[in-house]
């Protein structure tokens, strides 16, 4: 089984910030989601990112880890982005 996350250290490459989210929907979780899974009302470090496969945003949680093919992605709705922080 394939298991990889978007890490903290592949983020802050990407881009000098870190986002932040209130998970504010974690009810109905999908037979097929293995891994992690976030608790309402709990803050996550986040990265969201165009999906290529269903052709949105996803968040990816940082400190998730979970199998192919959603890894440690969630739909949009599921959170709430409460601040951005940038990195010097």
């Amino acid at each position: 089984m394939e298991v990889a996350s978007y890490t903290l250290a592949e983020a802050t490459t990407a881009a000098p910030y870190l986002d932040y989210a209130r998970c504010v929907d974690a009810d109905n979780r999908p037979a097929n989601h293995g891994g992690d899974w976030p608790t309402v009302g709990e803050v996550y470090p986040v990265r969201v990112v165009e999906s290529r496969l269903e052709g949105i945003p996803l968040v990816h949680v940082l400190t998730f880890d979970g199998p192919a093919p959603y890894y440690n992605a969630f739909a949009p709705h599921r959170f709430e982005l409460t601040h951005r922080i940038y990195l010097n």
